[in-house]
């Protein structure tokens, strides 16, 4: 689990950066520019983070369908070479899918202002400012990043059915809150990430002026990267539990054995 929590941090630390130094100019100089190379960079990055961390979220949840339903082989088959397997494929579908995407808006035309009505290079936008026809690229676009989605999205419905209908066998009310408190957060995570993702792709926009949309993807480019760090640390007892400890002895005091630290972090109070 603390293996794909790191994937996910990396992944938010990779979004904003793409995104908000460039906002930052924006905002403080009322508008800017941006080369074209420049701005098919910048979506090249977004997309191949959006759809790793859409990919990743249903890996995480696989993960804990087995640390539920199948507690007892969790360490068979959550190895470390399967989970560095799980996310080496997560980054590949991410960087396929942004790459197909990319080469394939660099090859629209543009002409016109040239001027993007948003706070960076997103793929509608683009679409808007294209002259020459999309529906080929519509549909090679969303022949390829589609499946992989609808993949991801089923599989994290489906695990979350078995969790749910395993913890409803659970006969006391405390192991179903225990059952229930580790995966918590990234059933949060997940429909803070799907809701953002949805409201701004999927819903009529009849009626969106720019600066609601602009206002919508800052949602899941800076909202999102910013909040599951905050719910990962405050739902998870072992992480509040080593705040403390951090703070009170030095460094090298944390560097023990990793069972007796593990049973230090149990027993400790806040």
């Amino acid at each position: 689990m603390y293996f794909f929590i790191s994937q996910l941090s990396i992944s938010d630390i990779i979004l904003p950066t793409d995104i908000v130094p460039n906002l930052l100019h924006i905002l403080l100089n009322n508008g800017g520019t941006i080369t074209f190379i420049g701005c098919i960079t910048q979506f090249y990055f977004f997309d191949a983070t959006e759809v790793f961390e859409s990919v990743l979220l249903s890996v995480m949840s696989y993960d804990r369908y087995v640390a539920i339903c199948n507690p007892l082989r969790y360490t068979s088959i959550m190895t470390n070479g399967y989970c560095v397997k799980l996310a080496a494929m997560c980054l590949l579908l991410g960087n396929l899918v942004s790459l197909t995407a990319s080469i394939t808006l660099s090859q629209l035309h543009f002409c016109g202002p040239n001027i993007i009505d948003h706070v960076f290079c997103d793929i509608v936008p683009l679409f808007e400012l294209a002259c020459s026809g999309t529906f080929i690229v519509h549909l090679e676009i969303y022949f390829i990043g589609a499946p992989i989605i609808i993949t991801a999205t089923t599989i994290i419905i489906v695990s979350y059915t078995y969790i749910v209908l395993e913890v409803l066998r659970i006969q006391s009310s405390t192991g179903r809150q225990k059952a229930f408190s580790t995966c918590s957060s990234h059933l949060i995570v997940v429909s803070i990430f799907y809701w953002t993702i949805l409201v701004v792709y999927v819903l009529p926009k009849s009626g969106q002026t720019g600066v609601v949309n602009a206002f919508l993807s800052l949602l899941y480019t800076v909202f999102t990267p910013l909040i599951n760090p905050i719910i990962y640390s405050l739902r998870n007892n072992e992480i509040k539990a080593a705040y403390p400890r951090a703070l009170r002895y030095p460094t090298a005091d944390l560097c023990c054995g990793s069972r007796s630290l593990q049973t230090d972090l149990r027993s400790q109070t806040i």
